[in-house]
């Protein structure tokens, strides 16, 4: 039997074990109503030193994550090392927008000249295929190994259905193409320019709408023309320009981006 010293000592336990199951009921609703405020953005790289801009901007500008938890991945460089990191770094919680932003050679220099983003809406895998001895390029449809409709692929293409945010970018809509080994021979370069309608190569883009349309996440590719495709001379390449415009376009679409 409870004294008057016990009865009281047990009323202010249970008053207590209220209280804080009322705190606690009220910091879940808080961080709940928070999280709808925060949009959560996968930021994808293939190199450090794509990702290196983007730290430093949001290292010096810590307010634009106060309302974006913002997850930096870089997969490392090409189509098998990107599809692996990528495919682990989307297991579990996805995010509600993944962004690749990264460098790569362009084809067409008077229509999106060097140093300058683009904005990538289909992409398709420029080598994976038989160049015939007559010069013309067949891909796995046309060798009737692969489906050209095979999900998630549409005419041979991987194309980003998600348009609002390609036009929010304000960025050129281009056509990408992915390679295993940079382009630098004549033919190869024409047949991609051509034949594949390319306007961009990189090594990872493929990989990148083909893991994000299978996981269905939402996602927009940025590329900064670095170059020329198959224009080996450095001295003519403008990487800082390019890095500093994919950076740039990066944040801007994301300041364009809806409130939740």
């Amino acid at each position: 039997m409870l004294d008057g010293y016990g009865m009281m000592r047990s009323a202010l336990q249970s008053y207590n074990r209220k209280q804080i199951s009322k705190m606690r009921t009220v910091l879940h609703l808080k961080m709940e109503k928070a999280d709808l405020r925060i949009m959560r953005i996968a930021v994808i790289t293939a190199t450090e030193l794509e990702m290196q801009p983007i730290r430093a901007y949001l290292s010096e500008r810590l307010y634009l994550q106060r309302h974006h938890l913002f997850e930096l991945c870089v997969t490392g460089v090409g189509i098998m090392h990107t599809t692996h990191t990528l495919s682990r770094f989307l297991t579990g919680e996805k995010p509600d927008i993944a962004i690749q932003a990264g460098v790569g050679g362009g084809f067409h220099p008077l229509k999106h000249p060097i140093g300058t983003c683009v904005a990538v809406g289909s992409e398709m895998q420029g080598d994976l295929g038989v160049m015939e001895a007559d010069g013309l390029w067949k891909g796995l449809p046309e060798m009737g190994l692969m489906d050209a409709d095979l999900t998630p692929y549409k005419g041979g293409r991987l194309i980003n259905p998600y348009r609002d945010l390609m036009t929010r970018s304000g960025l050129p809509i281009v056509n990408g193409v992915t390679v295993n080994r940079v382009s630098t021979a004549p033919d190869m370069i024409s047949m991609l320019a051509h034949q594949q309608a390319a306007d961009v190569e990189s090594m990872e883009g493929a990989a990148f709408h083909y893991v994000c349309l299978e996981a269905g996440v939402p996602f927009l590719q940025l590329r900064g023309l670095s170059n020329l495709v198959g224009d080996r001379n450095k001295s003519r390449w403008q990487m800082t320009t390019a890095l500093n415009s994919v950076r740039d376009a990066l944040f801007l679409t994301i300041d364009r981006l809806p409130e939740n």
